[in-house]
């Protein structure tokens, strides 16, 4: 029987590349393997420049998440940083579009992970077994999320690994093989058709807004994070990039191809690298999963921590030193929403919900800088975060009807919980 203990804080145990880990596991999720093929339909021999184009995007908005995450060592990353530059609703709101990401994110990817294993075993597809596969993959990685957050670290470190050494060997094998007339194009690239192309790439970029989530747990946060979020974005680009590039060099039917890396390394490797393609491809959703699960209970426990939800959220086990209780909260969210379905409504929803964390935490390097120099600080002035909001306007201009109004309602939602959780605080204080 667990005895009363006092109150203890996180355990700090993240290094700036365990944060990088989780950052390059977030961004390259089980989209890398049929990317190639979805931006070469649109945009041709183009689209390896325009991966770089929206990876210098990509770049100055995380440039200025790393002067904000800077100033900070809590949990909680923009919400954090949003509460702190413009108040408490609007901190809520953003830790709750970010909470209600990673819920959603997590519900979508495991079921990719039960489909692309229900290849092998197909009554995992439908039914009850459908339920408990999902049912043991998330309590196996809540349970490695219970256990510590080093264990946690090095569950990702490990997964990284295993989804980026197919992709490097897809790579490696691939440069040499490549037609170098396949990469030149053939004509110029109308401008609605880079538009699109750069909005999808700017959503296959996403992900990297994790990294200064658990920043509570980081054994030197103020500057592990602005190193993470840079690393991150630096080699996600290269990777996205040499990848695109061989896969253009090497597969006449890219554009047509639904497996586009698996295809190619047939054509490469043959049957061998194709099941290595597809094993790497199961490994990256599972890391994503387990990505998903520490980031988004993070910030679950990082709104009770603020006393913007229950203190019984905010649960830390005195000996594991782990936010037991919202990560079981996460947990079970994530479950609701994977074994119903829901999540593909909330797709829509999802993408709205990371511009909005990207505009108010850009916003917020802005509005802190008249708190005195940050310990990380972007060159050029107010230039980069002011660009910065720019591209993240320009993308939510450019995001459909159904995106925007699915993110109206995910705000409405939060506005109506915070509102709730006012009105408790007041209701206790009175009764006190």
């Amino acid at each position: 029987m667990e005895t009363a203990a006092p109150d203890v804080g996180l355990k700090r145990a993240l290094g700036r590349w365990d944060l990088t880990a989780i950052g390059v596991n977030q961004v390259i999720g089980g989209a890398i393997f049929a990317m190639p093929a979805v931006v070469a339909a649109r945009a041709g021999a183009w689209s390896a420049w325009l991966i770089v184009v929206v990876g210098a995007a990509s770049l100055l908005i995380a440039v200025s998440f790393a002067e904000v995450a800077s100033r900070f060592d809590s949990t909680g990353g923009p919400y954090v940083y949003t509460r702190k530059a413009f108040g408490r609703f609007l901190g809520f709101e953003v830790g709750w579009m970010q909470w209600f990401t990673r819920v959603a994110s997590w519900a979508s990817v495991i079921n990719v992970l039960v489909s692309s294993l229900g290849f092998y075993w197909p009554d995992v597809t439908a039914g009850a077994d459908r339920l408990a596969l999902l049912a043991v993959i998330i309590a196996i990685l809540a349970g490695i999320n219970i256990i510590g957050i080093q264990q946690s670290a090095w569950v990702v470190n490990a997964l990284t690994i295993g989804k980026l050494a197919p992709i490097a060997l897809f790579i490696v094998v691939g440069l040499p093989a490549i037609e170098p007339a396949r990469l030149h194009p053939a004509h110029a690239l109308p401008l609605a058709d880079a538009a699109t192309t750069a909005l999808l790439l700017i959503y296959t970029f996403g992900g990297y807004e994790v990294i200064p989530v658990p920043a509570g747990e980081a054994k030197d946060p103020r500057r592990a994070v602005p190193f993470a979020l840079i690393a991150t974005i630096a080699t996600v680009t290269l990777i996205f990039v040499l990848t695109q590039v061989v896969a253009l060099g090497t597969l006449p039917s890219l554009p047509e191809s639904k497996t586009p890396l698996a295809d190619a390394s047939v054509l490469l490797m043959g049957a061998a690298g194709a099941a290595v393609i597809t094993l790497g491809a199961v490994v990256s959703t599972l890391g994503n999963n387990m990505g998903q699960a520490l980031s988004g209970s993070r910030m679950l426990f990082a709104l009770a921590e603020e006393g913007d939800l229950p203190a019984f959220v905010g649960r830390v086990h005195p000996r594991l030193r782990t936010p037991i209780n919202a990560i079981l909260i996460t947990a079970a969210a994530s479950f609701a929403l994977a074994a119903t379905g829901t999540f593909v409504s909330m797709a829509a929803a999802s993408a709205v919900s990371r511009l909005f964390i990207y505009f108010f935490t850009c916003a917020a390097a802005l509005r802190l800088r008249a708190a005195g120099a940050a310990p990380f600080r972007a060159p050029l002035g107010p230039a980069i975060p002011l660009a910065a909001i720019a591209i993240v306007v320009a993308i939510l201009v450019g995001a459909t009807n159904e995106q925007k109004a699915g993110g109206l309602v995910t705000l409405a939602v939060g506005a109506v919980f915070f509102a709730a959780a006012v009105f408790g605080r007041g209701r206790a204080v009175r009764q006190s």
